[in-house]
């Protein structure tokens, strides 16, 4: 009669150290707030002068947006930068980043380095922008190149750029190198070298 009510209760506390450890294994990939999403791409050129103007063009061409021009904050002789020249032009798509994406992926075939993949974000140059399909060259442009940064986030972002009520974000939200190639490589089809 003992042995029979300790092996009952050996039973019951081996299916209770396994329920437990089926609980404390969350499955991140079920919980939707845990859900990668792309937040922007960010086109960007840079250039001084004349070569600026036709890259702001390129970005006016592909977006049909007003490019922003980005001004340099420090002096640099030897490349004749000063301070509050404008050295660069930049635009950011929110809307419908997924289609802008596609286009710049099958531009360059669809292969990234992994070296290009950082924390929450990638980047990649594009050498010229006749490469994209459905842009043809443009005279007053010229050959031209142009790099493209792909930035990600998960929900729950917002905490830490809110004015009111800002919150600081665990280290575990940020989004590693390994789920953005996984990301890529599902939804995409990526390849990374």
């Amino acid at each position: 009669m003992i042995l029979e009510k300790l092996k009952i209760n050996k039973m019951t506390e081996e299916t209770k150290t396994k329920v437990k450890e089926q609980t404390t294994k969350k499955d991140k990939s079920q919980n939707p707030l845990w859900k990668i999403k792309i937040e922007k791409v960010v086109l960007s050129v840079g250039g001084i002068g004349d070569e600026l103007e036709k890259g702001f063009k390129l970005l006016k061409l592909l977006t049909q947006r007003k490019p922003a021009k980005m001004k340099s904050k420090k002096r640099i002789p030897s490349l004749g930068v000063k301070p509050g020249l404008e050295v660069g032009a930049v635009v950011t798509i929110r809307k419908n980043p997924e289609e802008t994406l596609k286009k710049m992926l099958i531009a360059i075939d669809n292969v990234l380095k992994k070296k290009q993949v950082a924390e929450n974000n990638f980047s990649f140059g594009l050498k010229e922008y006749i490469e994209i399909p459905g842009v043809e060259y443009q005279r007053e442009i010229g050959i031209k190149g142009f790099d493209v940064t792909v930035v990600f986030k998960r929900a729950g972002r917002r905490v830490k750029l809110k004015k009111i009520k800002k919150g600081k974000i665990p280290k575990r939200q940020a989004i590693s190198p390994q789920e953005i190639i996984k990301f890529m490589e599902d939804k995409f089809q990526t390849e990374f070298k």
